[in-house]
């Protein structure tokens, strides 16, 4: 199929048709309601938005009615999404026919968080935040079919500006402030809200929209559930027993039917023998909410389209959307080989789920059980020792399975299995030191040595990574090098809140780095998991507040 399209005004049925063909063509047999056989039964994915009126959508997002996608992405239609499509495809070549005054007036659009609160400067950083999270909570929304947005049971706290709904991995961080702030009920909310969605559909997609249902997040669940009980993990793990397991099922389905060297969905084998597991989605086609820029790239990239959008689909799984280390060749978007690579957060993440299951099924006494998921964890273990391990260059890195080698782009992901316990206190010292010498910039840790343009590349630090190095750290007592990293993160948050008020999304950590760049859309406030984060560090280095 081409992508070679000339983007004019006129030519809105066209590219209505290339949508189509993308969504449908492109789509898996890995949906929920498709007759796969390998995962437990689960509710009918509802359609996303590019599905519900598909001529409309395409001629919308590739005509840039909305300066950012996820505006009409976000959009409730105020009728039957048929019927509206249907009245757009018989108004749309009439004279004086504006798109953008028929989306407004069959659309309600939707509003940013927190754009109504107004900073108090003379308060802490501490008070700020305490103030914030009234503002990022939403309270359960009546369901609608019409809408993207996916009901929730409970409460729960967004991240801010574009970002109106709850996010996978945001959450684990975001909960690190409530539980500072003292507020367990919104935390087990937030947990049950999670343990909703799996119940449902399986997993836990990316955010609850329906056009993130396809593809899940960094799998931070057991992290999650584990912060309701620090005092017993494995009680807490043992009540939210068969939501892990189901989580868990998610990311291995596929596994027993695996030859060596080959994938499925979210699994890999191995010549060894041995399974890892990557970054997938289970669509390929443009993503509702960077529509016009998914089109673009698999235009401009002489790649097959399907596959673009399946590596940007990936990547977007990851959370890092978009770095250099999912490059082939370090440098461009276009040259995106996500499911190509076994990441080494993902793996390590999984091996501490592998834990966490093995803890609550001995709490419940279910041997075969704990037996199976110890036998899981170490043989992942091994797997990451082997094939995610440098020896030479002294740090854990991503591992490209099609070409068998690793990809030799480093960067903060590197602090994982300091973070999950994979390391050995050698290989933790030698991760150590390396941050020290290439991440380690004077406002905290930069999230790869490699300034690409995209934002999760340099000059970037986000407040998720500075988490994993600063826990990471302390786990191995390298602790001088975690307060260090502390104290430098906490000083840009607390400048920046000096000057303007805010808490943002992400900073630039280099010297008289200014604004954070890069991404597909603006330097994002609120901030839910730079919230979290500050929150912590403070409670965890006291001398770190500002009165």
């Amino acid at each position: 199929m081409s992508f070679y399209l000339t983007l004019t005004p006129h030519r809105h049925v066209r590219l209505a048709l290339v949508a189509i063909a993308a969504s449908l063509a492109f789509a898996t047999p890995a949906r929920a309601d498709a007759p796969a056989g390998r995962h437990a039964a689960v509710a009918a994915y509802p359609a996303p938005p590019a599905e519900l009126y598909p001529q409309l959508f395409a001629a919308v997002q590739l005509g840039h009615v909305f300066g950012d996608g996820k505006t009409f992405a976000d959009a409730l239609p105020k009728g039957r999404p048929a019927a509206i499509e249907a009245e757009y495809r018989q108004a749309k070549d009439r004279p004086g026919f504006i798109l953008a005054d028929f989306v407004r007036q069959h659309f309600d659009l939707p509003k940013d968080n927190a754009d109504a609160y107004a900073s108090d400067r003379s308060q802490s950083l501490q008070q700020h935040i305490a103030g914030l999270w009234p503002h990022l909570t939403q309270q359960p929304a009546p369901a609608s079919a019409a809408s993207s947005l996916l009901p929730l049971p409970q409460p729960y706290v967004v991240p801010g500006g574009r970002f109106r709904e709850i996010y996978y991995w945001d959450s684990y961080f975001t909960m690190l402030g409530l539980l500072q702030n003292g507020k367990p009920q919104l935390m087990r909310a937030m947990v049950d809200n999670f343990s909703s969605l799996i119940d449902r559909y399986g997993h836990i997609p990316n955010g609850n929209r329906s056009y993130y249902l396809s593809r899940s997040q960094p799998p931070f669940y057991y992290k999650m559930v584990g912060l309701l009980s620090s005092g017993d993990e494995a009680g807490a793990y043992a009540r939210y027993l068969p939501q892990l397991r189901r989580e868990y099922g998610f990311w291995m389905d596929g596994e027993h039917d695996l030859k060596p060297g080959a994938a499925y969905r979210r699994v890999v084998a191995l010549a060894d023998g041995s399974v890892l597991n990557r970054y997938y989605d289970d669509r390929a086609a443009p993503r509702d909410e960077s529509y016009a820029e998914d089109v673009k790239l698999a235009r401009q990239s002489g790649r097959q389209a399907a596959e673009v959008y399946r590596d940007v689909r990936a990547g977007a799984e990851s959370g890092w959307d978009f770095s250099s280390r999912w490059f082939a060749d370090g440098k461009t978007l276009a040259a995106i080989e996500t499911t190509a690579i076994l990441p080494v957060d993902l793996n390590s993440l999984l091996y501490g789920l592998e834990n966490a299951i093995r803890l609550g099924c001995e709490r419940v006494r279910d041997l075969a059980c704990s037996s199976d998921f110890k036998q899981r964890a170490e043989r992942r273990r091994v797997a990451v020792q082997k094939y995610l391990w440098d020896e030479t260059a002294g740090y854990y890195v991503d591992y490209q399975w099609v070409k068998r080698q690793p990809t030799a782009r480093p960067g903060a992901a590197t602090l994982y299995p300091l973070f999950t316990g994979i390391a050995e206190p050698a290989q933790a010292a030698r991760v150590a030191r390396w941050t020290g010498n290439e991440l380690l910039k004077p406002h905290g840790v930069v999230t790869t040595p490699v300034d690409s343009g995209q934002q999760w590349d340099a000059p970037n630090g986000w407040a998720p990574l500075q988490w994993i190095a600063v826990d990471g750290l302390n786990r191995y007592g390298l602790h001088a090098l975690a307060r260090d990293i502390a104290a430098r993160w906490m000083g840009k948050v607390q400048q920046v809140y000096a000057g303007s008020g805010k808490l943002v999304e992400k900073y630039d950590v280099t010297a008289g780095g200014a604004a954070a760049g890069g991404g597909e859309y603006a330097l994002q406030d609120g901030f839910g998991w730079t919230n979290g984060v500050a929150m912590q560090l403070m409670a965890l280095y006291p001398e770190l507040q500002r009165p």
